[in-house]
């Protein structure tokens, strides 16, 4: 039986995997039956995720996923920014909670290579994911523990938004330039992987198409859980 915690975290890994659409419909009952609770339990999942940003609830309607405005997805972008380049900031500094940078390029460097694969296997769902969960895995890499959940929140909004204005960054450009932070990284120039960070974030927000959203997966079917090995 899944958790109150579990369940929201399945709600985010899916938003994540854009198997989960802004404007999805979110029914108690739906969630319940799927998870095998009682719907208690999700309408808590629900309430700790509209508290997240996440999802809504519409008068008489029940609960959907959030649809970001603009002006929301500017200030998500910004956000992502400040922090990004204040974790590459810090690790220029000093080394990165006693861990080598060795061993931080080489676990970057494995997540990259689980981005081209799933690239390469036409796997949309594990590549959204991947490429999105990068940035989390470099703030965990770099021992910020804290910042990681605000990471995952942060990149998830924006994975909203570029699934909500259609965003045209193309997936072997972001692989790219997650390549190219990492090489900056294994050079010891910090400042170049800053200055790339800023741009690639920058990229992604430029990308955005306003126009309709997508039509969304099915519930069942957009909250399986992925299948993603973690690299060690």
């Amino acid at each position: 039986m899944a958790s109150q915690s579990e369940i929201a975290q399945r709600v985010v890994e899916s938003i994540l995997s854009q198997r989960l659409a802004p404007g999805a419909r979110l029914g108690e009952q739906d969630l319940a039956d799927l998870f095998n609770v009682s719907r208690t339990l999700i309408r808590e999942a629900l309430m700790q995720l509209q508290t997240r940003g996440f999802v809504e609830v519409r008068s008489r309607r029940g609960w959907y996923v959030v649809e970001p405005s603009m002006e929301e997805a500017r200030d998500a972008f910004s956000a992502r920014r400040i922090i990004e380049a204040g974790i590459l900031s810090a690790m220029g500094e000093t080394e990165p909670h006693g861990k080598p940078l060795q061993t931080v390029v080489r676990k970057l460097r494995q997540h990259i290579a689980q981005e081209e694969q799933a690239i390469e296997d036409a796997d949309p769902a594990t590549r959204a994911f991947l490429l999105a969960d990068f940035h989390v895995c470099l703030a965990e890499c770099m021992g910020h523990r804290m910042l990681c959940d605000v990471l995952r929140d942060l990149t998830a909004h924006t994975t909203l938004v570029a699934t909500l204005y259609q965003s045209q960054h193309d997936a072997k450009q972001s692989c790219a330039e997650h390549s190219d932070i990492v090489a900056a990284l294994e050079s010891g120039d910090f400042s170049l992987a800053r200055q790339r960070m800023l741009a690639h974030i920058g990229h992604v927000e430029q990308a955005l198409n306003p126009g309709a959203p997508p039509v969304q997966d099915r519930l069942r079917t957009a909250l399986i859980p992925l299948e993603i090995v973690k690299t060690a």
